[in-house]
């Protein structure tokens, strides 16, 4: 297994876009060398009798979790299984991902190019209507969002929404923190990547994500029943952006103020956000030492 790929799928109860996320995968024009790791938190939308003709055509390897881990522990779940298989390479992506026929076969392209020297490479991330995926533009640095979306570049932030990663660097930087459990852990690890080799943006490489709408999540807009959600969100960012020390911090402190300023003149249910802002942001000590950073 030396030199094969092994896709790391998360999913947790949408059988319907995971059908169409292994239908593209086993369409990939590199699939030869391609094994399809589903990684299943647990569904109980009976995901597994959905994909059962894959699994009994030995088209992809099914495994499941045993509970709910979140997207992070998801993650952190299937990529240690895929180090400990010894597979050259990970292509991480969650279940809603559509890759084109073509996407894997630019990534393996552009490591031939970089002889293997690299951290990360990232795809360029369509929504479903072909339009660029807002919530997955990649970043530069913290300040500065991608806005030419056709050449090959340096970057440090991306998701993983089509993230490919030598095993060697993930023996090197270790694994996604499965504490996170949703939200910033693919930003908290692409940085964590970046901080020590280059990481490219590779543009041939495209994949569709059929996430439900095209903007990113914002608590200002979240309906009441998803409100609580969003501790996590603040939580995990206090924790990614307070590793980058006197910088991180400005920027964590801006972003706190933009939230607090949009809650003020935007959001409903006001008191309930601002209740789950607040004692997220102040869990960043006890988390950081759970983390042992």
């Amino acid at each position: 297994m030396n030199n094969k790929v092994a896709v790391v799928v998360v999913t947790y109860n949408r059988k319907k876009l995971l059908r169409k996320n292994i239908k593209a995968l086993l369409a990939q024009t590199y699939k030869n060398i391609l094994d399809i790791l589903v990684i299943d938190n647990a569904s109980t939308d009976s995901t597994k009798e959905s994909i059962q003709q894959y699994i009994n055509n030995k088209d992809i390897i099914y495994i499941n979790t045993g509970r709910n881990l979140g997207g992070a522990g998801g993650f952190n779940f299937g990529m240690r299984k895929a180090a400990e298989l010894d597979y050259k390479y990970m292509w991480i992506m969650d279940d809603d991902t559509i890759p084109t026929p073509t996407a894997l076969e630019a990534l393996i392209k552009e490591d031939k190019k970089l002889n293997g020297n690299y951290g990360f490479l990232s795809s360029k991330v369509l929504w479903k209507d072909n339009s660029i995926c807002k919530m997955n533009i990649q970043k530069k640095s913290k300040w500065r969002r991608l806005h030419n979306f056709e050449n090959i570049q340096n970057i440090q932030y991306a998701s993983f929404v089509s993230f490919f990663i030598p095993t060697k660097v993930v023996k090197k930087v270790g694994l996604p923190y499965k504490e996170f459990f949703i939200w910033s852990d693919d930003w908290e690890y692409s940085r964590r990547i970046s901080k020590q080799y280059q990481c490219k943006y590779v543009p041939t490489s495209v994949v569709n994500h059929f996430s439900s709408s095209n903007v990113g999540a914002d608590i200002v807009d979240a309906p009441v029943e998803r409100i609580n959600r969003f501790s996590y969100l603040f939580r995990n960012d206090v924790v990614l952006y307070r590793l980058d020390g006197l910088e991180g911090k400005v920027y964590l402190d801006l972003r706190t103020a933009k939230y607090i300023l949009k809650i003020l003149f935007k959001a409903k249910n006001k008191k309930q956000k601002f209740d789950v802002m607040f004692t997220a942001l102040k869990k960043e000590k006890v988390f950081i030492r759970i983390l042992n950073m």
